[in-house]
């Protein structure tokens, strides 16, 4: 084993100290938010699974992690999103997963629209509302600001 620095491998970056005084988040959310800011210009390109690597953590607390360190608004939701996808949130219902997967194949989808399907399923207006309010609170909604309406 060798104990020499290639220059090549050093990387200087810089964490804000604010992330050890939250409260709400814990050693695991505190070393994603390391991970992350230490490959900001490919932290883009990595996947959950190497960010979990990276912080000596396993996908599952990766996923907590950074799900704590959105609900802190220190990471963006779209990194969240991307990294994630919809269905490894388990902040998410089955009903909110399935509605956000309609409306994603529907994009112009309008409220009046949305609502009139409850008819063609088990699920009432009430329902629909409440999936719509879970995927509001949790920044799913960003790309449907129509959606977003009702659920405020």
């Amino acid at each position: 084993m060798t104990n020499e620095l290639i220059a090549g491998n050093i990387r200087n970056f810089t964490v804000s100290t604010e992330i050890f005084f939250k409260p709400n988040l814990d050693i695991y959310s505190q070393m994603i938010y390391i991970v992350l800011s230490s490959s900001t210009a490919d932290s883009a390109s990595l996947t959950i699974n190497e960010v979990a690597s990276k912080g000596r953590m396993t996908t599952k607390q990766a996923i907590k992690a950074m799900q704590a360190l959105v609900d802190e608004h220190l990471i963006p939701h779209k990194l969240f999103r991307k990294m994630i996808g919809e269905f490894q949130d388990d902040r998410l219902s089955w009903a909110a997963k399935g509605l956000l997967t309609y409306c994603k194949e529907h994009r112009n989808i309008t409220i009046a629209e949305l609502l009139q399907l409850s008819d063609q399923s088990g699920e009432n207006e009430q329902s629909i509302r409440k999936a719509l309010v879970e995927l509001d609170r949790n920044g799913y909604l960003e790309d449907y600001p129509e959606l977003s309406k009702i659920a405020n």
